[in-house]
């Protein structure tokens, strides 16, 4: 257990043992993102599925389609954010995979919404060309694919769709370790 009440006042050693608590406890992490995406069962905002429908299509697709592991969970978890803010959801859910996955994953679903803003966004007054921001970017192509092969497309209530248990697994997995992420 530690002793100090400040950081400032904190050692080296303290943060040993908070290093080695935190890494020994990284299961809990896998625990809060399947709660969180169980959670998107009651969530349906008009869509002819539920957003957990909806994500376990998207991986799905995904693994169907031939994806490596981190994309698949990746696709898994991309809307996991709407247990807390559909508005801001894409952030959300890219910071939580952040430390999980590759650098262009990461990315991907962050950038998703604007991906797929070209089924959407001219009607909220937005800009239905809004990937073509990021068109120089070494990601685009796995966005696109995410967002028009899998993410788009996932929402049909008569497709064939994996189970959550079928993913949990690979969630508990991809979320056993961590690499540390430092803010850009």
């Amino acid at each position: 257990m530690s002793t100090f009440t400040r950081m400032d006042e904190s050692t080296p050693e303290q943060w040993a043992v908070i290093g080695a608590e935190t890494m020994s406890n990284q299961s809990r992490v896998a625990e809060s993102v399947l709660s969180m995406l169980q959670s998107l069962e009651t969530i349906t905002d008009g869509f002819a599925v539920n957003q957990l429908v909806h994500s376990l299509q998207t991986a799905t697709r995904a693994e169907r389609d031939g994806a490596d592991d981190e994309m698949i969970i990746a696709s898994l978890c991309h809307d996991i954010g709407k247990s807390i803010s559909v508005p801001n959801h894409p952030m959300i859910a890219a910071e939580i995979l952040r430390p999980y996955v590759r650098p262009e994953i990461y990315f991907v679903i962050k950038a998703h919404q604007d991906f797929q803003g070209r089924h959407y966004y001219s009607h909220f007054g937005g800009d239905p060309d809004a990937r073509d921001q990021y068109q120089d970017e070494p990601w685009f192509a796995l966005a696109a694919q995410f967002a028009d092969d899998w993410d788009q497309v996932a929402f049909d209530p008569d497709y064939d769709t994996l189970p959550l248990e079928h993913f949990e697994p690979r969630v508990r997995t991809l979320f056993a370790s961590a690499r540390f992420a430092l803010p850009e």
